[in-house]
């Protein structure tokens, strides 16, 4: 059986990724994991870094084996976290590499004070399924430092987006 595709997506906050991934789901009949959705159903609550590290590493280690044999089965997937940070794109290239399908890095090439003014506008209008908290600019920053952009060092499958 020839396995699924792996599609993952890198962006800064509110680049549009969630709506990016969604897209996706349907354009390739895939199964989305918003790592946003389980973080909110299975957390005590995140406060600090330290929370969504935690968290996210809980996760994940369920997540990993139910991609693998999802990619395996012959579905394609959509992830909708894992992209911003070099040891989380290794982490991917692993699962696809694991599972023997291909990967795509959807890379949304936003830049940071279009993010922040998208960033507002959820904010004020609290969207459903994109809108889980509200961020404020101090928080932004903090967290677009965190953001690496992919390099082609990496061995990714890269498609760019440009806005």
């Amino acid at each position: 059986m020839q396995p699924g595709t792996l599609h993952f997506i890198s962006g800064r906050l509110a680049a549009g990724k969630t709506t990016l991934a969604r897209k996706l789901s349907v354009e390739h009949n895939a199964v989305l994991f918003c790592e946003d959705v389980w973080l909110s159903k299975l957390s005590d609550g995140i406060t600090s870094l330290q929370d969504y590290l935690k968290w996210s590493a809980r996760c994940r280690a369920v997540m990993a084996p139910l991609i693998v044999d999802t990619l395996k089965a012959g579905a394609s997937v959509v992830l909708d976290f894992a992209g911003n940070r070099i040891t989380d794109r290794a982490w991917v290239l692993a699962l696809s590499q694991e599972a023997k399908a291909p990967h795509i890095l959807h890379f949304l090439d936003v830049d940071e004070e279009e993010c922040l003014r998208r960033l507002q506008t959820r904010n004020e209008q609290k969207p459903e399924g994109l809108y889980f908290a509200t961020t404020t600019e101090e928080d932004f920053r903090a967290i677009c430092g965190y953001f690496q952009p992919p390099r082609v060092q990496e061995g990714l499958n890269i498609m760019a987006y440009r806005s």
